[in-house]
């Protein structure tokens, strides 16, 4: 009866110890499966992070070539308007210069011999006086309309510059960029 009683006794210790290696290995097996998962996990975060620091590096780039053409464009837009003013100050000043010069020689007299004018000459005379006066007005009111076109050209490019973006040339600078 012992034989069989010790034999039982080790059937079932081996069964426990069995178990107990099966368990181990489901265990272990648990283990590494939870390891890999977390593995997979982190790599897939990585690769999360690099795709958004990819994306805001691209946007940002994006972002500043588009205020640099902006830029561009508004430097341009404000260098013409420049031009333009000074090119129609030029205008204006040359229109005063020529209305002068017609005032003055309106207004020079002319070398006559010592006899006295007949009524057709002092006539004459009169008209050219008021012809200068005339010419000096018109001269006035060129250079004043000029002065207010520069002022309303000015006042539009400023306009211009602080409303439209530059579309055009963004485009083509994106372009270039990417090529």
């Amino acid at each position: 009866m012992m034989g069989e009683e010790k034999g039982l006794l080790t059937k079932i210790g081996d069964a426990v110890g069995a178990a107990k290696d099966k368990a181990q290995e489901v265990g272990a097996s648990l283990v590494k499966k939870a390891q890999v998962a977390a593995l997979d996990a982190k790599g897939e975060a990585g690769n999360a992070r690099t795709r958004v620091e990819r994306k805001a590096r691209v946007t940002t780039a994006s972002v500043k070539r588009k205020a640099k053409v902006a830029e561009a464009d508004a430097e341009r837009t404000l260098s013409k308007a420049k031009r333009k003013v000074k090119s129609k100050v030029k205008a204006a000043a040359a229109s005063a210069k020529k209305a002068a010069g017609n005032v003055e020689r309106a207004m020079s007299r002319k070398k006559s011999a010592a006899k006295r004018k007949t009524g057709a000459a002092r006539k004459l005379a009169g008209r050219k006086a008021t012809a200068g006066k005339s010419a000096v007005k018109r001269g006035v009111v060129k250079v004043k309309s000029a002065a207010r076109k520069t002022g309303r050209a000015v006042t539009k490019a400023a306009k211009g510059i602080a409303k439209k973006p530059a579309k055009t040339t963004a485009k083509k600078a994106a372009k270039k960029g990417r090529a």
